[in-house]
């Protein structure tokens, strides 16, 4: 019988294995060595289909349960593991890949939330900032060198010029340095977390992620950094609020004429 295992990231448990098709209850306790009494002993249930790599997860508890950032709510269904591992597909897919070498793969991000929005992933699984070490920085240094040389495919009316960096807490699961230009003029940039995942501190400079695992050993992501996400629009460029997205894309048109 197949079966798929709830691992953590920051291996504070052993593996949990989820059999097919099964329900499993799972909250504070000795499995997930969770204490928080704001967890409850049945918080969530969770039903895998391990052959597609699909785990539906329902909230049982009183207090929130989120899946890659979204809260659930109590009595209803999220789903998790297939959509969130779509990266390691796509950098197979010959067809998506616009660089490739023996350390990396590069892409264009299905959903671009610029004119200019590819990702550089190692081939080397690695399943998020968290788990990234010192022996680390030469791989993310040459990741940086090839987002670098991605710039290059960008004209010279890009004037608010690229960016490259990490989601402090990516939706997608595998590491990838995002190479982006500062347009944001894409149909795929709909709602406030889309802007404010790569316009506030949510979004860390590849220089920085470098800079602190040279300097630490290891990458902090902030206690509440999710909260970054639910900030007012604010232009990056002039930092002036607007009501809605529709009205902060119409406001980016002076400074791309500018």
């Amino acid at each position: 019988m197949p079966t798929c295992w709830l691992v953590s990231e920051d291996e504070s448990h052993k593996p949990i294995q989820l059999l097919h098709y099964n329900t499993h209850i799972l909250g504070r306790g000795p499995e997930t060595k969770i204490k928080d009494q704001k967890c409850s002993r049945q918080q969530v249930q969770l039903r895998a289909d391990c052959n597609r790599g699909f785990v539906s997860v329902k909230q049982l508890g009183a207090n929130p349960t989120s899946v890659d950032d979204v809260a659930v709510g109590k009595g209803n269904q999220e789903s998790a593991g297939h959509w969130s591992q779509g990266l390691k597909v796509s950098m197979q897919d010959p067809k998506m890949q616009v660089y490739k070498d023996d350390r990396v793969v590069v892409i264009k991000d299905k959903y671009p939330k610029a004119r200019y929005h590819w990702l550089v992933l190692p081939r080397e699984s690695i399943s998020s900032l968290k788990v990234l070490r010192s022996e680390h920085v030469d791989l993310l240094k040459h990741m940086q060198t090839v987002g670098r040389s991605m710039v290059q495919q960008c004209p010279p009316s890009s004037k608010l010029g690229v960016r490259l960096g990490y989601h402090a807490i990516p939706s997608m699961s595998h590491v990838h340095l995002h190479v982006i230009s500062q347009d944001f003029d894409s149909p795929c940039l709909k709602n406030k977390k889309h802007w404010n995942s790569f316009t506030t501190r949510y979004f860390i400079d590849s220089d920085e992620v470098i800079t602190m695992l040279e300097r630490d050993g290891r990458v902090s992501v902030k206690e509440g950094t999710s909260e970054l996400l639910k900030l007012p629009l604010r232009c990056h460029v002039c930092h002036e609020e607007q009501a809605t997205i529709p009205k902060l894309k119409e406001h980016l048109k002076i400074h791309l004429s500018s």
